[in-house]
């Protein structure tokens, strides 16, 4: 219990005076994939007149993006009945929805607001002339590669399931779904899952496979949200409400066009649409966004490679990712210094401990990040700076804990005795003659800790901490290379910064230590 208070306090210090006034803000939430981008902005911009409202962009798969919803990081996301059904509640076949908001209940949450259009799985090939037709004509077909995402693979509704209603043997390959589309048309693989709404399938000449055993249900889009944020923000919600039914599944291929081919930001996308689907109106046939329409002001000549990216990086969000990414990785160095400092010393100072020490430390740096990140989500029961904080201390203190521990067993002997006959107690003798001989050892051991920090820090966009991380995550979504570029080349130059700031710290240390020392 006062682990968990510390750690709220630490979140509180991290968010700032915005987190204070958490509970005054309608937090909106989405998945790491093109159409949860756009349906979260849609949300955004529908409430904004009447409520603050804060999108947490690409938060990840459903696992933590669910966790976030029940943690009361946010107040609503953009799900599906489908997903809802088999994968959320675990129901072996399709329930009724009567009974699904019955057991949404029960765990705080409501379904509302349906959309108005489908958005089912399916496996899509390359429109061969020899391409399969039917999900029943991949039986037997064992050469064929599949590269699925990894969200499939493990959902009750995907992979497994599939196979057994259809008889498949193959063995697929995990496979992100932002990359999936460009490793089918290169012919890295040959089957892949897909979106129904998704504007790429036309785009890429892809044939969509027939379900002909109706394995899929349905998956028409929905509000999955905290009961409670009905009732704090009702004007926000009352405004959300008028969405049911107003989006078609061509209005939402068209948008998710805008921003795949047509290279719209998500905010453009969804502005674009509201403003030709106005709320006050009566819900008519709606006329869409036009996957070949170019919105106003935006130039229909791709700019070139140099331009477009430059742009990306120095776009009116970098001073804000710089700040978070900052935060990210100097509190966590700072923290697994205050951790691994005294533990190093520990497995210096006990031989017997010392392999116990340096070897816990070595086996906690190699958990998968994303799978540190989805235990902590339940266990802290939050989403955000803090467990991506947790996440970067544990991976930290191997090289500050293996480094104190090296630097002390190189101090001379003969100098412990010196400082024994002075007179000078252990902890003294640690505090005036060890750790300072020791610092450029340790110092060594930081500065390792903190540039791979750097790096590792791009996983807290996972989780809706910030960063550059979040460049990333919307490159990945998108397929993006500018993007993706974007995000990354930040980070190589802050990483480069922070070995240059390190590298004089060990200089001046060293050159300290050169000078200090005195012919006897």
């Amino acid at each position: 219990m006062a682990v968990r208070r510390w750690l709220a306090g630490l979140a509180l210090l991290c968010a700032g005076p915005a987190a204070v006034a958490a509970g005054d803000t309608l937090h909106i939430g989405s998945k790491r994939f093109t159409e949860s981008y756009i349906l979260g902005e849609v949300l955004k911009q529908t409430a904004a007149p009447h409520a603050k409202v804060e999108h947490l962009q690409g938060l990840g798969n459903t696992a933590i993006v669910l966790a976030a919803l029940q943690a009361g990081r946010i107040d609503v996301y953009p799900e599906y009945v489908g997903t809802l059904d088999l994968e959320i509640l675990k129901h072996a076949k399709p329930a009724p929805m009567e009974q699904i908001r019955k057991e949404l209940a029960v765990m705080g949450l409501g379904v509302a607001v349906p959309l108005g259009f489908n958005n089912t799985y399916a496996l899509a090939m390359r429109g061969d002339v020899d391409a399969p037709h039917k999900l029943s004509e991949l039986a037997g077909r064992d050469q064929l590669r599949f590269g699925l995402s990894h969200e499939f693979i493990g959902r009750a509704d995907g992979w497994q399931g599939l196979a057994t209603r259809y008889g498949l043997t193959q063995r697929p390959e995990g496979l992100d779904h932002g990359i999936a589309y460009e490793a089918l048309r290169h012919e890295q693989v040959d089957v892949i899952d897909i979106y129904s709404t998704e504007a790429r399938i036309s785009q890429y000449g892809l044939r969509v496979l027939e379900d002909d055993r109706a394995y899929f249900p349905r998956y028409d889009a929905v509000l999955l949200y905290r009961l409670d944020a009905a009732k704090r923000f009702p004007a926000a919600w009352k405004a959300i409400s008028q969405l049911e039914g107003r989006i078609s599944e061509k209005d939402m291929i068209a948008m998710n066009a805008a921003a795949e081919i047509d290279g719209q930001s998500f905010n453009r996308v969804a502005h674009d649409w509201l403003a030709a689907h106005p709320l006050d109106a009566p819900a008519a046939e709606p006329a869409g966004v036009r996957a070949d329409a170019t919105a106003p002001g935006v130039t229909t000549s791709a700019p070139s490679v140099r331009a477009s990216l430059l742009a990306k990086i120095f776009d009116q969000n970098l001073a804000r990712m710089t700040q978070q990414h900052l935060t990210l990785v100097l509190l966590s160095v700072a923290l697994a210094c205050v951790i691994g400092i005294p533990l190093g010393v520990l497995a210096a100072s006990l031989p017997r401990l010392r392999q116990v020490v340096l070897g816990l430390a070595g086996v906690l740096q190699t958990i998968p990040s994303l799978a540190l990140l989805a235990l902590l989500i339940p266990l802290l029961g939050m989403i955000g700076t803090v467990p991506a904080l947790v996440a970067l201390v544990v991976y930290a203190l191997l090289p500050i804990v293996r480094n104190t521990c090296t630097g002390l067993l190189q101090v001379s002997p003969g100098l412990k005795l010196a400082a024994q006959a002075l007179g000078l107690r252990p902890m003294q003798r640690l505090v005036h003659v060890d750790l300072p001989l020791a610092l450029p050892v340790i110092l060594a051991g930081v500065k390792t800790a903190a540039v791979l920090s750097v790096g590792t820090a791009t996983i807290a966009a996972f989780i809706g901490a910030g960063g550059y991380g979040e460049r990333i995550t919307i490159g990945l979504a998108l397929n993006d290379n500018d993007m993706l570029l974007a995000g990354a080349i930040p980070a190589a130059m802050l990483a480069l910064l922070t070995q240059g700031i390190f590298e004089l710290l060990e200089r001046a240390v060293t050159n300290r230590h050169r000078f200090s020392v005195k012919p006897v």
